[in-house]
């Protein structure tokens, strides 16, 4: 049986209050005037279920947020979300059964989520994916309930143009899916094992071209097969061990070569370099004492300076005669009491150091003679170093030229037979690491061509199964196809849409097929006729779904401005209002129409609930309607 999928209250909070609407009907008109905000309200029905909806300017700025009473299938819940764009990413959730406020769900993939919620209540999975046939290598993109949503809203803007996005063929996959999916004529495991196909066919195709890629680095090393580097691997290892014997042997009849008179060559030698390195670390500290007398006597030799200074200065200033005394200016033609300052007259404090300065200079004059006599004794050890390390100096050259000369005559004739030997050794082994390095290569041949012969038995075991679980559907789809073109051809002509001779349903496409035409060509026919068809068309999907008691087709149908495009065609528009009040009142309770349009035919007003809106009083009521000249409507915004 069908789903049950009813809006039963649309509350709209707004910056001046709140604006509520029941929808206890199965049919249900908003009717009114273009710009009185019927297409704003079905926009904030799709915001509610978290899809991205158009949104006028009086919605943006006066409505804070849109709460939905909904009943879906065994559920009943209240979704609220913000307009806020801080705030529009999550829904509040409330069980209307028990009143219980639920974890706010997300709008996006993050859990708990919006989207899982509601196909999990129309008893669907959230994890499906639409994948495409043929050579396509995507999973598919993920059905969402936005996608199940364009089966039950048909919008104003598509009314006229498009069924169910079915122009973009991004989307065709995913649209064509969903339908079979609402039918009953496949299911979560055949959309799986579609998806997986698909990502065995990329994990084969990436396995493939690594092996092309590895095959021809291996044709360039000049390998076409690995038996072959297997041979050139043991001929190089042959080479590798051949060397190093031939190494082996040079060293052996190297190292008998030294005589004991050889050895005590290199012993001397040693010896040799050893009191070298003892004298010049002799002389390095040597070297460092000089330098430190030389310090002392150049601070000694200062300081007898300064004192010739002060002597000096003093026997200068003896001779000065004052008549005035510099400080007082009292004259200094008087007898000077003795012991008092011939200048000033005052008691002299000066007191005679002509002894200690005598004293002083001597110190440091014998100070200075004795460091004279240590530099002279260093300059002397310093001349028998440098002596001792020529001597040892050549004394090293000496001993290096004799056993040189005691050890080319044997060893010379060696040295290059050990070079080459050396050098076959370092290319086999270099020719070895190569070829190891191409067995890897070929291993990785032997693994890329066993993991894509391993994929390709997944693949097709997966499209034997596939196979089989499709066509255990195929009776199911011929039939369900089937009913759905006859009632769709019977319903195109009880509505007389004008100019159509044949109607039907296209059994790969499921899209409408009009005079040998499919529906994509029939809209450039003309806006009426393919406003028709539309009513036509979902009508006889929610017909059949309502006949077979095992499908998932939710029993609603949201209609935006279907009369829009039908202009003056009276007897058309009766015509599908009849058809819809017909579905209407053959299942009660059990189906679901909203429709927003202008003017209504007046045969029918007794067999629905209407709601009419004006200027005076718009949909979003709290808010004053800017009028008829003023308002800017959806439409107007996105031709903009």
């Amino acid at each position: 049986m069908t789903v049950q999928f009813r809006i039963d209250a649309l509350t709209l909070d707004t910056t001046e209050g709140e604006v509520g609407y029941q929808f206890t009907s199965d049919l249900t008109v908003l009717a009114g005037p273009t710009g009185v905000g019927k297409t704003t309200l079905l926009e904030l029905i799709k915001f509610g279920f978290g899809g991205d909806a158009r949104l006028a300017p009086v919605a943006v700025e006066h409505v804070e947020a849109v709460s939905l009473d909904v009943t879906l299938g065994d559920e009943k819940l209240r979704l609220t979300r913000s307009l806020d764009q801080a705030k529009r990413k999550t829904a509040r959730v409330t069980d209307l059964v028990t009143l219980e406020r639920q974890p706010d769900h997300n709008v996006g993939n993050e859990q708990p989520s919006l989207n899982t919620l509601l196909l999990r209540c129309l008893g669907l999975p959230d994890d499906m994916r639409a994948a495409a046939g043929g050579n396509s290598v995507r999973e598919g993109n993920r059905i969402t309930f936005n996608d199940i949503l364009t089966y039950l809203y048909i919008p104003q803007y598509e009314i006229n143009r498009d069924i169910a996005r079915s122009q973009d063929s991004y989307l065709e996959p995913k649209r064509r899916a969903v339908f079979e999916l609402l039918f009953g004529l496949t299911d979560a495991n055949i959309l799986a094992m579609r998806s997986r196909i698909n990502k065995l066919k990329a994990k084969i195709d990436s396995a493939e071209k690594e092996h092309s890629t590895v095959v021809e680095f291996l044709r360039a090393s000049g390998t076409t097969a690995r038996s072959e580097a297997v041979e050139t691997g043991e001929q190089a290892r042959a080479n590798q061990e051949a060397a190093e014997r031939e190494l082996g042997a040079l060293r052996e009849e190297i190292e008998p070569i030294a005589d004991r008179e050889t050895q005590v060559v290199r012993d001397l030698l040693a010896e040799a370099e050893r009191a070298l390195a003892d004298v010049r670390t002799a002389n390095v500290d040597l070297n460092r004492r000089q330098a430190e007398y030389m310090a002392e006597r150049r601070r000694v030799q200062g300081d007898l300076d300064r004192l010739d200074r002060m002597r000096t200065a003093g026997e200068r200033l003896a001779d000065i005669e004052f008549t005035v005394c510099p400080r007082c200016m009292q004259s200094l033609e008087r007898h000077i009491p003795a012991g008092a300052c011939r200048l000033c007259l005052q008691a002299d404090t000066v007191v005679d150091t002509g002894q200690i300065d005598q004293y002083e200079v001597r110190q440091l004059a014998s100070q200075l003679t004795e460091m004279e006599d240590q530099l002279r004794a260093l300059d002397t050890q310093q001349a028998v170093l440098i002596r001792a390390i020529g001597d040892r100096e050549r004394l090293i050259e000496h001993l290096s030229s004799t056993l040189e000369t005691r050890t080319a005559e044997r060893v010379t004739p060696r040295l290059q037979a050990f070079s080459d030997a050396s050098q076959r050794l370092a290319t086999a082994r270099t020719q070895q690491e190569l070829l190891e390095a191409t067995l890897r290569q070929w291993d990785r041949v032997a693994d890329l061509e066993n993991a894509a012969d391993t994929l390709r038995g997944e693949r097709e075991q997966l499209k034997g199964q596939l196979k089989r679980a499709t066509a255990q559907l195929e009776e199911r789809r011929t039939r369900i196809v089937d009913e759905i073109s006859e009632e769709f051809a019977s319903t195109v002509a009880a509505v007389g849409i004008p100019g159509v001779q044949t109607a039907s349903v296209d059994k790969d496409k499921y899209l409408p097929f009009l005079n040998g035409k499919i529906f994509s060509q029939v809209v450039q026919v003309g806006g009426g006729m393919a406003t028709a068809t539309q009513v036509a068309y979902w009508s006889s999907l929610l017909a059949i779904a309502l006949r077979n008691h095992d499908t998932n087709y939710p029993a609603f149908l949201l209609l935006d401005s279907p009369r829009l495009a039908l202009n003056t065609a009276e007897k058309l528009t009766a015509a599908l209002y009849r058809r819809l009040v017909t579905q209407a009142d053959a299942n009660p309770g059990r189906v679901q129409f909203i429709i927003a349009d202008n003017e209504l035919p007046d045969s029918y007003r007794g067999h629905y609930a209407q709601v009419d809106f004006n200027y005076l009083h718009p949909t979003v009521a709290t808010i004053e309607h800017p009028g008829e000249s003023e308002v800017v409507t959806i439409d107007d915004l996105h031709d903009e």
